[in-house]
């Protein structure tokens, strides 16, 4: 076969990425803080993109569930002159609930917003910064001064986030080229300050510099807190012994110490806590459930076309004429993929709230196993897809604020033939656990769950038992007996 120069035609298929389907991949993924922060981004890049603050005409990201059939037509609502004057069908009473009456029709935002001229003010504004540990034990330093006194302020920002010291002094010695004796006298400055038990660097110290705190630390107590480990195993007896008390005195020491804060420096955080904002509603109404998405957090983008027309009708170059028409397209584009995203996200979470109906009516006691492909395959969407929306996004019914994430699992078998999901499981153990008035081991937990219909096994126990982090019944027993 000769080597040379041809032409030839081959056919293949190859999955490309456009540049849109990537934005609109990426914008599922997004809750709606971010998708905020993403669209004013998008909005300073592209002239023809606005956002309006107004509430739509009209919420297209709404939906509905039922269990019963479509109900008649609801007569119209009484205007103002029958309402004046009596004459309207309207039995309800003049101390009624108008914001539940209002969450049948409106949105929470529209419920929950109050307008006017002369509206309050927002204390909500107003962030609230947290001292850390260091400043708060920095604040309490100011009257302190000398190598002390210095030492005392750089070991005050070498505590770690419990409050305790983990430099030993010797090394704090060598760094700062002070005497030993200095070091240990800084650290008694530090240990003397507020909260109790920072500076200590060890749990014993710990509860020894609360204890002097509090004008508990006699021999006996001392005594107590060198023998920790004695009180962990349950050794009662012997700390009797060796602490020189009887059965009372013990059980009152052991109250005493279980009143201290091993972590006194998990009082104060360095950074705030983020606040968790629902990205869908779900509520109950008279014939079922409503899913709408948090439209206080999602502007209303628009495509300023009057602009558009502005500057198509000015004098333009080529380049100029390019870029125009790029911002046009990339602006449609963004609001399409808005859309859609909205209409995606109502429709994955109304199929969590069809498979879930019994955790909304009766708690986590009836929830069921579900996946990301069940829900994927009833509403004819990718598993990935379903995956992106449920990430980073929360949802506020009336049981509280949930992540999406949260119900998915896997579950074990059950009497009802649909399975139990793993939430529900660790609800029965907790609530076995709690009850318990002599302490039930694995094998006798999980008998019990068998005549409330979960089919699992002993392994399977302590599996969601740890996870829950409930000690076994030794422990348990352990801890009961120190109780008293």
């Amino acid at each position: 076969m000769g080597l040379g120069p041809s032409l030839s035609i081959r056919q293949s298929q190859q999955l490309v990425l456009t540049p849109q389907l990537t934005q609109a991949i990426k914008l599922l993924q997004l809750s709606n803080l971010e998708l905020e922060a993403y669209i004013a981004e998008e909005i300073s890049k592209n002239p023809l993109l606005e956002a309006r603050s107004d509430e739509p005409e009209e919420q297209p990201a709404g939906d509905f569930m039922s269990d019963e059939d479509t109900p008649d037509e609801a007569p119209e609502d009484p205007g103002a002159d029958d309402l004046i004057t009596g004459t309207a069908d309207d039995d309800r009473p003049l101390d009624v609930d108008w914001t539940s009456e209002a969450l049948e029709t409106d949105s929470f935002s529209d419920v929950v917003t109050s307008g006017g001229a002369e509206e309050a003010f927002d204390f909500d504004r107003l962030e609230y910064s947290p001292a850390s540990l260091s400043e708060h034990l920095q604040d309490q330093l100011h009257g302190y001064s000398g190598p002390e006194g210095d030492l005392a302020r750089i070991i005050a920002e070498a505590l770690d986030e419990t409050g305790y010291l983990t430099v030993p002094a010797e090394e704090i010695a060598r760094m700062t080229d002070a005497p030993v004796a200095v070091v240990e006298a800084a650290i008694n400055i530090v240990q003397g300050l507020e909260p109790a038990g920072v500076g200590a660097r060890s749990l014993a110290e710990c509860l020894a510099i609360q204890a002097r705190a509090a004008d508990r630390y006699d021999p006996a107590m001392a005594r107590l807190i060198d023998n920790l480990e004695l009180l962990s195993k349950g050794r009662l007896g012997d700390l009797k012994r060796i602490c020189a008390v009887d059965d009372e005195d013990l059980a009152d020491m052991i109250r005493e110490l279980r009143s201290y804060d091993p972590k006194p420096g998990c009082q104060f955080s360095a950074s705030a806590a983020e606040d968790v904002t629902p990205d869908v509603f779900v509520r109950q109404l008279r014939a079922g459930f409503a899913v709408e998405l948090n439209q206080a957090t999602l502007p209303r983008l628009l495509v300023n076309r009057r602009y558009y027309q502005e500057l198509k009708s000015g004098p333009q170059d080529k380049t100029s004429r390019a870029w125009l028409s790029e911002c046009l397209a990339s602006a449609n584009w963004l609001v399409k993929a808005l859309d859609q995203r909205a209409r995606t996200i109502v429709k994955v979470v109304s199929e969590i709230v069809k498979r879930q109906q019994g955790f909304f009516e009766r708690g986590v006691s009836a929830m069921k196993p579900m996946t990301l492909r069940e829900v994927a395959e009833a509403i004819e969407m990718h598993e990935s897809t379903v995956s992106r929306v449920t990430s980073n996004k929360y949802m506020l019914c009336d049981r509280g604020l949930y992540e999406l994430k949260y119900f998915f699992g896997s579950g074990v078998a059950s009497a009802e033939g649909d399975g139990a999901a793993a939430e529900a499981v660790k609800s029965a153990i907790r609530e076995l656990i709690d009850a318990e008035t002599e302490i039930l081991s694995d094998d006798a937990i999980a008998g019990l769950l068998k005549g409330k219909g979960f089919d699992l096994a002993r392994r399977t126990v302590v599996k969601y038992r740890e996870a829950m982090g409930i000690g076994s019944s030794i422990q348990r027993r352990r801890l009961r007996k120190i109780a008293g």
